[in-house]
Parts: C-alpha cells; sequence; structure tokens
C-alpha cells in the first residue's frame, strides 16, 4: 500500500513537471512571437529573454524608444506570465550610426553569399550598432556566412570594432 501510494505520488510528481515544461516552452514561443511580429522590429534591433516561471526578463539593444515598451507590454498580456523585468537598452541617438547601419546593411547584405538572406521579412543577422562599435547578432546557416559576415562588418569605413555573436546552424 506504501509503495503504491509513493508510486501514485512519484507519477503526479512527472505528470506536474511535464505541465510545467510545457506551460514554459509555451510561454517561450509565445514571446517569441509576439517580439518578432512588433511593428518596427527590424535588423537593427535585438531582443532575447529569458523564462523563468511566470517571470520573463527582456533583453537586449533597440534603435526606437517605442520598441522598448512595446516588447514590455505585449509580454505581460501573454497568459501564464506575471511579472515582466525589461533590461531593453536604448541604443543612444547619432547621425554617424545610423549612416553606419546602413553601410554594413550594403556591406553585409550586398555580400553574394549573404545575398539571399536579406529577402526575408527580418533577416537572420542583426546588426547592432553602438558609438561606432558593431555587433552581429542572430543565426546563419554556415560557419562561411558568419565569416562572411564579419569581414563584410569590418571593412566598413568609421567602423572601430566588431564582435560576431552569430550562431551557426549547421557546424561542419
Amino acid at each position: 500500500m506504501i509503495l503504491a501510494s509513493t508510486l501514485l505520488v512519484a507519477q503526479l510528481g512527472l505528470a506536474d513537471s511535464h505541465t510545467h515544461r510545457a506551460a514554459l516552452s509555451r510561454i517561450e514561443k509565445e514571446v517569441r512571437r509576439e517580439i518578432v511580429t512588433l511593428p518596427y522590429y527590424s535588423l537593427f534591433d535585438h531582443f532575447a529573454f529569458r523564462v523563468d516561471g511566470e517571470t520573463v526578463t527582456l533583453i537586449g539593444k533597440v534603435s526606437r524608444p517605442t520598441l522598448k515598451s512595446d516588447a514590455e507590454n505585449v509580454v505581460k498580456k501573454i497568459e501564464g506570465v506575471e511579472k515582466v523585468i525589461n533590461q531593453i537598452e536604448v541604443l543612444p541617438l547619432s547621425p554617424n550610426d545610423d549612416r553606419l547601419r546602413l553601410a554594413l546593411y550594403n556591406s553585409i547584405y550586398g555580400h553574394s553569399v549573404l545575398q539571399t538572406l536579406a529577402i526575408r521579412a527580418v533577416p537572420p543577422i542583426h546588426i547592432i550598432v553602438e558609438n561606432g562599435n558593431v555587433t552581429l547578432e542572430g543565426v546563419v546557416a554556415n560557419d562561411l556566412q558568419k565569416r562572411v559576415a564579419g569581414v563584410q562588418a569590418s571593412s566598413v569605413s568609421g567602423v572601430f570594432s566588431v564582435t560576431n555573436n552569430l550562431n551557426v546552424e549547421n557546424k561542419s
């Protein structure tokens, strides 16, 4: 009898754990969907998030102040989210950084290895420019695309440094 009740409690615990993981997975999918469908979200912005129970922590850098508040507002409305910690940084306004963003876009997505990536609604290589320092974020298909993006970014006049944080989907 004790063994049967112990097994039942263990099974209920596993079922509860599975339900909790499924809820977290659902929240993660909804947060991701809500963020990438924000109006004005572009390849010059980068969002990331962490889900810890009913708390979602938003991180990243955005070029428009409204994106920071918009991201927080849409995530707050997701069922199962009780608290949103918004650690998104708004990039400083800078005509030089704006010029660099356009030059970087042309240099990176103008290269034959990366041209096909530019036709997506939100291209996978996000170009973050802060005071002349460039960070590349996102996911590319292979190591060649990652290297080409880094080289192309480094070749743009006026860029002080390049941090290549691109993740490779198919490591070969």
